[in-house]
C-alpha cells in the first residue's frame, strides 16, 4: 500500500472501479442474459463493500490533505460514472506527484 493517503485512496478508487465495472459488464449480463442472478448477488455485494471502503478512504484523504467541497463531490459522481473512478484515479496521480 503507499504511504500517501492520496496513494492509498488512488488504490482503493481503482479497485473500486474495476468492481463496478464486472458488476455492470459481467454480473448484469450474467443476470440478465444467461439467467444465473447470483453473480448480481454475489458481485453486488462485494462492489457495495468497496464501495463503502471508497467513501471511507476519500473521507479520510479528504481530511487530511483539506480537499474541498468540489473536488470531493467531482470524486464522488465520478464513482458514480462507469470508468469514472479511472479518470479519478489520473487526478490524484497528478496529485500525488505534486506533494513529492
Amino acid at each position: 500500500m503507499p504511504e500517501t493517503k492520496i496513494g492509498q485512496f488512488r488504490i482503493i478508487a481503482k479497485i473500486e472501479g474495476i468492481s463496478f465495472i464486472t458488476l455492470l459488464f459481467i454480473a448484469m449480463p450474467l443476470k440478465y442474459m444467461m439467467g444465473i442472478p447470483e453473480a448480481t448477488k454475489i458481485v453486488g455485494m462485494i462492489h457495495g463493500g468497496l464501495f463503502l471502503w471508497f467513501l471511507y478512504a476519500q473521507f479520510i484523504a479528504s481530511s487530511i490533505e483539506k480537499w474541498g467541497l468540489k473536488f470531493n463531490i467531482l470524486a464522488f459522481v465520478l464513482s458514480l460514472v462507469p470508468f469514472g473512478t479511472f479518470y479519478l484515479n489520473t487526478r490524484l496521480l497528478a496529485m500525488e506527484a505534486n506533494k513529492q
